[in-house]
């Protein structure tokens, strides 16, 4: 299986590289491009890949410019960060994805939706009608830079940078400062998590979700769990659960 990868983290491009090996030994695997030209001109010179992993925000644009440049025969597993609602499209037109970060598990489960599909995956998988809907849904969003809180009578700006981590209790969402500010802000975790750079910041478990600045250690725990503590004290031990842990060291790593 002739398979090529389009990530332009080289961190994350051969991290994707070896969990493929490893679930699909002998393929022949390129890679990873960085850009949309490096890939259009790959695509142009070179046998169409049986199958191609591709990131959506690369150094120089977003890879949905590459249906618009080059002939794109392959089915295509998108690797994202971008919100599961914003790319149902492929999902009904059977071409997958896995959010970031990615683990050998949802990477695994890419491939099982694939074979199941087997014969069906044929050419033009990715329409440009939806290329183009895409385009125009995807556009990266700015990131936020401070959250607007209502305090002691008096709006005040909490800026991003100045956030350890945020929390959820009986649906309030709080947020910490590095120098233990407790500020509650009207919006959900999952929302908060949205809006803020995902390299910077990780939602670890249901409650919490916490900036990579904040990150004292990390320890293994029982269950194939991790423990992480912060320079911030939390109220409760900060879990990450087994079903996490790869994509959290993942994220660590990728620093």
């Amino acid at each position: 299986m002739n398979i090529l990868v389009i990530e332009d983290e080289l961190k994350t491009g051969r991290a994707l590289i070896r969990l493929i090996a490893g679930i699909r030994p002998g393929s022949q695997i390129e890679g990873p491009l960085q850009r949309v030209s490096s890939a259009v001109e790959y695509l142009a010179a070179n046998p169409t890949p049986n199958l191609i992993f591709m990131d959506i925000q690369l150094a120089d644009g977003l890879s949905f410019e590459i249906f618009e440049k080059a002939k794109v025969e392959s089915p295509v597993i998108f690797c994202t960060a971008f919100d599961e609602y914003a790319l149902e499209a492929f999902k009904a037109n059977g071409v997958d994805y896995i959010l970031k970060p990615f683990s050998e598990e949802t990477v695994k489960a890419a491939f099982a939706k694939l074979d199941k599909i087997g014969s069906a995956l044929g050419n033009n998988m990715v329409p440009a009608a939806l290329i183009a809907q895409l385009l125009q849904a995807n556009q990266p969003k700015a990131e936020k830079q401070s959250f607007l809180v209502f305090k002691n009578g008096k709006y005040i700006t909490v800026p991003v940078l100045s956030i350890a981590y945020a929390f959820v209790r009986n649906e309030q969402t709080t947020l910490v400062t590095f120098d233990g500010e407790i500020l509650g802000i009207n919006q959900s975790l999952d929302e908060t998590a949205n809006q803020l750079n995902h390299k910077s910041f990780f939602k670890v478990n249901r409650q919490y979700l916490i900036a990579f600045k904040a990150i004292k250690e990390v320890e293994h725990y029982f269950a194939r769990k991790l423990l992480v503590k912060l320079t911030v004290q939390t109220e409760e031990k900060l879990l990450v659960g087994k079903d996490k842990s790869t994509a959290f060291l993942q994220w660590l790593e990728e620093r």
